[in-house]
């Protein structure tokens, strides 16, 4: 008989075949308390290194350690810093005081959300493409319903992603048990098919080339290259998804910050009812980050292999997982769609719009290629030659300006960094500044690898 702890220091002792001793070595017990005979789950063992922004916020607070008076300007976690409209933040603080009168408090609503919201949200985004208020699922946020969808989808589908993309689709696809493990030498998950963009195709995947997948997660304006897919593109995304009987979860956050004939709903192209899924939120549309307001639309018309509504599954998910987004949220969300409150929201829009304006003239000054900042709230910045967290590192270190390195987006992000354009005008100018500073002359070996 073979006995190894695998928490040495602790009493839990654990009997263990010879195979199992070298990889129980391995094991760091990282906790204070006594183990227990419950494992990990093992997916969760798959992720490497903590979630992408979290890890940002460490190095942040890190640096202020390391200069506590340095004026750091965040240009990383695209956190809205505007002021919410006065009109819409009125209606919540309405709303909530009338929680304390007899007439006016409320408790749980709908877990799908507000009728009045979803036929104001169907209204608003989909008049032209006939989606109904049914159809719309009022949630918390797209993040936490890119996790329900993946408890919708279960562990045994095959999924693709856009390499640069979002990390929550990869990390929620690993937890639930839809990825292999992880392979150091090309920094991607097996099970996973990773659809590479690019300034060489446009920052749209070569379809003719991408193996079939069950789930193909999608976003445009995509999150971090800034780019929105042309209808053309589109239009071959569900063609694609038409032929191989996939289904498509397209996350349409930053639609409104569109302002060419790009399409802003994948429901805009004809066929798509039949094959697609799309989340979006308030969060970077109204400045919502902390409030928390978002919605799913699921087509009656997209169906499972065996013919049963995927809609029907979702409202169970909904019914079982979650009680409905916060009723003064959903209060907020309506004065964001009435005419006075959308027209105030697009001027922070294009406040947001301009600043990333700012930004893009001043790397493309300075001769580096630059990506988006046109229809998104990001700007994409290629460093040739570079590994993205060492552009990180050194534009935190010489200028005090946090970035997100983007290869915390996936291989494809590797020389590349995203930078936001939420800030402050006076602060946006500052940061171009210190920019400017870094790289003009090539003073910034970044500029001359």
């Amino acid at each position: 008989m073979y006995k190894l702890s695998a928490c040495c220091s602790m009493s839990c002792g654990i009997s263990l075949p010879p195979k199992m001793i070298l990889a129980s070595l391995r094991v760091h017990k990282q906790g204070n308390g006594r183990c227990t005979n419950v494992p990990r789950n093992v997916n969760l063992e798959k992720l490497q290194n903590n979630y992408l922004f979290p890890e940002i916020s460490k190095r942040e607070l890190q640096h202020l350690e390391k200069y506590p008076n340095a004026k750091v300007i965040s240009l990383g976690i695209g956190d809205t810093t505007e002021p919410i409209p006065e009109q819409i933040s009125l209606s919540m603080a309405n709303y909530a005081h009338a929680l304390s009168t007899a007439e006016g408090y409320r408790g749980y609503g709908a877990e799908q959300g507000n009728q009045v919201l979803r036929k104001a949200i169907a209204e608003t985004f989909y008049k032209d493409v006939a989606i109904k208020d049914t159809e719309v699922f009022v949630s918390d946020g797209a993040q936490c319903d890119i996790s329900r969808l993946q408890l919708l989808l279960g562990s045994k589908v095959t999924i693709a992603v856009q390499d640069p993309s979002f990390p929550a689709y990869i990390d929620s696809s690993v937890i639930i048990g839809q990825a292999g493990d992880f392979q150091d030498k090309t920094g991607k998950y097996q099970n996973i098919e990773y659809m590479q963009l690019g300034p060489q195709n446009n920052f749209f995947p070569d379809l003719t080339i991408t193996p079939r997948t069950d789930i193909i997660f999608f976003c445009s304006p995509n999150n971090p290259t800034g780019h929105a897919a042309t209808r053309r593109q589109l239009q071959q995304l569900v063609e694609f998804a038409r032929d191989n009987g996939s289904i498509i979860i397209f996350d349409s956050a930053y639609a409104t910050y569109v302002s060419d004939d790009s399409p802003k709903s994948i429901f805009e192209i004809p066929g798509a009812k039949e094959v697609a899924i799309e989340i979006s939120s308030f969060s970077k549309f109204a400045g919502f980050t902390g409030v928390r307001l978002g919605w799913t639309v699921v087509p009656e018309e997209l169906l499972f292999s065996g013919g049963f509504p995927v809609i029907h599954d979702f409202n169970r998910i909904v019914c079982t997982c979650f009680n409905g987004a916060s009723n003064i949220a959903q209060a907020g969300g309506l004065a964001c769609l009435s005419p006075e409150g959308f027209q105030a929201i697009r001027a922070v829009i294009d406040y947001y719009k301009e600043n990333a304006r700012i930004l893009v003239d001043t790397f493309a000054s300075l001769g580096l290629e630059v990506y988006g900042g046109v229809n998104a709230p990001y700007v994409w910045v290629h460093f040739p030659g570079s590994k993205s967290w060492n552009v990180f590192a050194e534009i935190l270190e010489k200028t005090h300006i946090i970035t997100v390195p983007g290869s915390g987006f996936g291989p494809g992000g590797a020389e590349y960094i995203r930078i936001n354009a939420f800030g402050r005008r006076e602060r946006i100018i500052e940061a171009s500044w210190r920019l400017e500073k870094l790289f003009s002359m090539g003073k910034s070996p970044l500029l001359t690898v």
